[in-house]
């Protein structure tokens, strides 16, 4: 079981986001994401936000056990050639740590005010499909290689593409843990068998709303009885609260 931190990049100075890592790492977290957006998800929507890349190869510095990536990265924003060859980049920077999370896109105000084509979910989803294969062969052939075979985890529930997609290309998948992650699962573990491939072999991550949390030893059993291999829990700036944080890994650190 790891547990990761979603560092949301909005709302703080990059020296407090940075200090959040570098605190996150400390407490004992596995794994730290931030977000690939170019504007705030919530609170004042003109508020302070940072580009989620460059600042990975920061944390790639600044850290020296977690892995690091997005939650997800939007496939819209880069050619995915480029995005190939940024991820082996920094995945060398962090010495082998890198999850190259990836997803279809979905705020319009990113594309519409860096001037991408929003289109509909069904042509971001088929530019998805497109780019998954074009990353596969670039990587392959870099020189030098990734220092290890970097993961890929895609995040979302469709369940005609974004499911299948998975099946087809990802290590890991990232959905929320509420009422309809085992019937998504159960999509999934479909797809696999349907495109020829071990379920097992994608590991399953989810992220937690502590804020609906009633009970937490209900929730750290169903948790550890589902094939859960990580689950995330977000913080925003400019505070990252990190408590609950805290009650997350003394449970993971009790299954051991």
């Amino acid at each position: 079981m790891k547990i990761a931190a979603h560092l949301h990049p909005q709302h703080a100075s990059y020296n407090q986001i940075r200090e959040a890592a570098i605190a996150a790492e400390e407490m004992g977290a596995d794994i730290i994401y931030n977000w690939d957006h170019f504007y705030p998800l919530y609170g004042e929507p003109d508020g302070a936000h940072f580009e989620a890349w460059t600042m990975l190869a920061s944390w790639a510095e600044v850290t020296s056990r977690v892995e690091i990536g997005c939650l997800v990265t939007c496939n819209s924003y880069r050619n995915p050639n480029l995005l190939a060859d940024m991820a082996r980049t920094v995945d060398h920077i962090s010495d082998g740590r890198l999850v190259l999370g990836l997803g279809a896109g979905w705020f319009e105000r990113d594309y519409d005010e860096y001037g991408y084509d929003f289109g509909s979910p069904g042509s971001r989803l088929s530019a998805l499909a497109e780019a998954l294969p074009m990353i596969e062969t670039r990587m392959a052939a870099l020189n030098p290689a990734p220092v290890r075979h970097i993961p890929v985890l895609i995040g979302g529930g469709g369940e005609r593409k974004t499911l299948q997609y998975t099946a087809r290309h990802a290590d890991r998948w990232h959905f929320w843990w509420n009422d309809e992650w085992a019937h998504k699962n159960a999509v999934l573990n479909q797809w696999c068998t349907d495109v020829g491939r071990d379920p097992a072999e994608i590991q399953r991550s989810v992220g937690v709303d502590v804020d609906k949390v009633e009970d937490f030893d209900s929730l750290f059993a169903a948790l550890e009885a589902a094939p859960i291999a990580e689950v995330t829990l977000g913080t925003g700036g400019p505070d990252y609260t990190m408590d609950h944080m805290q009650r997350f890994i003394d449970w993971r650190n009790s299954l051991a």
